[in-house]
């Protein structure tokens, strides 16, 4: 479960006329900030002060308005129902100054999932780490300013993406990266590329360019291996190792030590991804 705050940003949809049995009508927005029925994001331990509560099929919502007709009342139940079991993710793993928020060519978001996939792949493999790919796609959600939450994590990094390392030589790096020129940007990390109307300017690699001819350790998911997103990182790679750590799991581990340190989780850019029309 997302924060209020976040949902109400992410409900800026368009309102869509459909058409059914002859009568048409449209969709309608809600900001979910707690002002109809004072429902709000529950933590472990605060279910009913922020949700209600459902007796005898009625609902009662935390500002004491009742439901007993309709779908409100089961649907309630059923989210009532289910936050035991959600209990552990409500669990504050860190604290955020401000949004992280997902958002192109490059953002504070991106560069610290892909540095920390960079530092992660190097420790856990042991090998050497020149560059760093991984998908935008796999992250799923913002990180909201305040008190982040085990959930919010869970849910930025939802899949079974494994830490990858590659040996890949310079001039497939460089196929890579004209594919996703084309394409859309990618989070990238121990390199600089900039993008000029769908096709690959410059690329550079350790504050070099990008050498055709050399090796490069590559950190990246097994999920861009072989087709994901249209990347088949591996087809040309000389050695590669596939962990059995999940991405998920990793920049976890990497939050809980920022707070243990008692550092905050923010982070910045460093125009590492220049997209130019």
């Amino acid at each position: 479960m997302v924060k209020a705050k976040v949902i109400a940003a992410a409900l800026a949809l368009a309102l869509l006329p459909a058409c059914s049995g002859g009568f048409c009508f449209k969709w309608q927005k809600h900001v979910m900030d707690g002002s109809r029925t004072g429902v709000k994001c529950p933590s472990a331990d605060n279910v009913p002060q922020t949700l209600g509560v459902v007796e005898d099929g009625v609902y009662t919502s935390p500002n004491g308005r009742s439901f007993d007709s309709g779908s409100t009342p089961a649907v309630a139940e059923a989210l009532i129902g289910v936050q035991p079991e959600m209990a552990r993710l409500k669990e504050v793993i860190a604290y955020a100054p401000k949004d992280l928020v997902r958002r192109g060519p490059e953002c504070e978001l991106f560069d610290f999932i892909v540095d920390r996939l960079a530092a992660d792949v190097a420790k856990v493999t042991g090998r050497r780490v020149d560059f760093a790919f991984t998908n935008t796609g796999g992250i799923r959600v913002d990180i909201p300013a305040g008190d982040v939450l085990l959930d919010d994590l869970v849910s930025m990094l939802p899949f079974k993406n494994y830490l990858t390392w590659l040996e890949l030589k310079g001039s497939d790096i460089r196929a890579a990266l004209e594919y996703m020129a084309e394409n859309k940007p990618q989070c990238i990390s121990g390199g600089r590329v900039v993008i000029r109307d769908g096709k690959l300017v410059s690329a550079e690699i350790g504050g070099e360019p990008l050498d055709d001819g050399r090796w490069y350790g590559v950190a990246t998911i097994d999920f861009l291996l072989d087709g994901g997103d249209g990347y088949k990182l591996a087809r040309g790679a000389r050695d590669y190792v596939i962990t059995d750590v999940l991405i998920g799991d990793a920049v976890l581990a990497d939050v809980r030590a920022l707070t243990a340190a008692g550092k905050n989780l923010e982070y910045s850019t460093d125009g590492r991804m220049t997209v130019e029309e």
